[in-house]
């Protein structure tokens, strides 16, 4: 993912079951906002059933210009579907991801501890680090602390940084500390009462009206 003069959308889907039917509310989101990638999320599967959902959400997507595709997880199921790349959490599995997926895909990484993890994910070959992400009991960081991290990383690294925001109204202050896209997900997005779209069409007036950092 390149940096805009603007910060992007990364959208972070709910666990996938039934990926036909979500493919069409996923569609339709892209459509409501400017959607740099969708970090793909899978329920439980065996490999035979993950890589028929990532080809039916991969279809359901507008090409060329629409968003890139990156499995959340399943680093090995990248190059048996149409997917761009992975998103991994942690920095562990970076460097043998890079090692598999050579410079063909896309590599992410979050769920970074510390800033030791995110400059060892760097260094093994991330194309982007994503702070803020929720752990797999749903807790994340402080907005304080996500803002600090951003601030750091903006200041000493050129690989791009997402921001993960739990709710739009984080958006402005995570542009504003150097977030070069915002992930948003279940809270901000999937799970919001005014459903989906008008929520990614309110996230876009936030971007509109946010300043990123000089």
């Amino acid at each position: 993912m390149k940096p805009s003069a603007k910060p992007r959308i990364v959208l972070v889907t709910p666990p996938v079951d039934d990926a036909a039917r979500f493919a069409q509310q996923l569609a339709s989101a892209c459509s409501a906002a400017d959607v740099a990638a969708v970090i793909l999320r899978l329920a439980p599967g065996d490999d035979a059933t993950q890589i028929k959902r990532v080809r039916e959400i991969v279809v359901a997507l507008p090409p060329p210009a629409g968003p890139i595709i990156m499995l959340d997880g399943h680093a090995n199921l990248v190059s048996k579907t149409a997917a761009d790349g992975v998103h991994l959490h942690g920095s562990d599995l970076v460097s043998a991801a890079r090692g598999a997926l050579r410079n063909e895909r896309t590599i992410g990484a979050g769920r970074l501890q510390s800033r030791h993890d995110a400059m060892i994910a760097a260094e093994n070959g991330a194309d982007y680090v994503l702070f803020g992400e929720p752990d797999a009991s749903g807790r994340r960081p402080g907005l304080p602390a996500i803002v600090e991290r951003l601030e750091w990383w903006a200041e000493l690294f050129v690989i791009p940084c997402v921001a993960y925001a739990g709710k739009l109204d984080e958006m402005e202050d995570l542009v504003a500390a150097g977030a070069d896209f915002i992930a948003l997900g279940e809270e901000a997005v999937w799970n919001a009462p005014e459903g989906h779209a008008r929520a990614l069409a309110a996230a876009m007036v936030h971007l509109a009206v946010a300043e990123p950092t000089p």
